[in-house]
């Protein structure tokens, strides 16, 4: 009946009580370290929700003592062009796994499937052996070249451009369409809340990239964000405050960056429901 609304039963209860529980153990870390970094110095060690006051010493200190707008373009730079480069190295290899047949297509996508299963860190020296001889230490090039193809993402698009229809392609060939005309002009405008959604989140992994940049780079003229934070571990102790202040400066970027592109990653959420 109309305006009859459905009683709440003991699972949507039960499900809607895990889903506030989850939303509060993600969100409330990030409002600790933001609640922090407004605490006094003498309130740091108090059991407290809010703060007695606000201050934002924290912040003056952090932006006087670290070359935090270098950093930031060096950590933008580094985190733009390896995601340009794994969507468009993502694009050529799935579009080429999904569509084309030639002699050892199988294995070498077995291959690179495998590749996925190795951990980060058992290619982490071969690959610091090969920069430090090809001289990127210290360099921006030894943080980006190393990550340039992501399996994950060639996965992904491979999955996607293999459920393309087929019809659309084929009618872009009778009117002439090459590969290239095809991959851009049919494949990419159908794939954009995908292609948006997966740029968001290897932007994102690639901004949080802490281990593989502490290995190549040791300055701060160099490095980037997350190595900017170590300045604060000194023999006399932490500097909990400035810390939480660059940490929450280091944070602000990925919010944005969400805030702006969420339709695309709701659409493509939506999108993959329905495929």
């Amino acid at each position: 009946m109309i305006g009859v609304k459905n009683k709440p039963t003991a699972s949507n209860v039960v499900g809607h009580a895990m889903l506030t529980g989850l939303c509060f153990l993600v969100v409330f870390p990030l409002y600790w370290m933001v609640v922090t970094s407004l605490r006094p110095q003498e309130d740091f060690f108090k059991v407290s929700l809010f703060p007695s006051s606000l201050t934002l010493e924290h912040y003056i200190y952090a932006l006087s003592n670290l070359p935090l707008s270098n950093l930031f373009l060096n950590t933008a730079a580094m985190a733009m062009a390896r995601t340009a480069s794994q969507i468009l190295m993502a694009l050529f290899a799935g579009y080429a796994f999904a569509r084309w047949e030639f002699m050892g297509k199988r294995v070498l996508f077995a291959l690179f499937t495998f590749t996925w299963l190795v951990p980060q860190q058992v290619t982490m020296i071969p690959n610091y052996v090969l920069v430090s001889q090809l001289g990127w230490l210290n360099n921006l090039a030894g943080l980006i070249v190393p990550s340039m193809v992501s399996t994950f993402a060639i996965f992904l698009l491979f999955q996607q451009i293999k459920s393309f229809p087929q019809d659309l392609i084929d009618a872009a060939r009778v009117d002439g369409g090459t590969s290239w005309m095809i991959l851009w002009r049919v494949v990419v405008p159908n794939l954009r809340a995908v292609i948006a959604s997966l740029a968001i989140l290897q932007f994102i992994s690639a901004w949080n990239d802490y281990f593989w940049p502490l290995l190549v780079s040791n300055r701060m003229e160099t490095g980037v964000l997350q190595l900017g934070l170590q300045a604060f571990f000194t023999q006399e102790g932490n500097l909990w405050g400035p810390m939480m202040a660059a940490a929450t400066l280091t944070a602000l970027p990925i919010f944005i960056v969400y805030i702006v592109f969420q339709r695309q990653v709701i659409d493509s959420f939506v999108k993959s429901g329905l495929r």
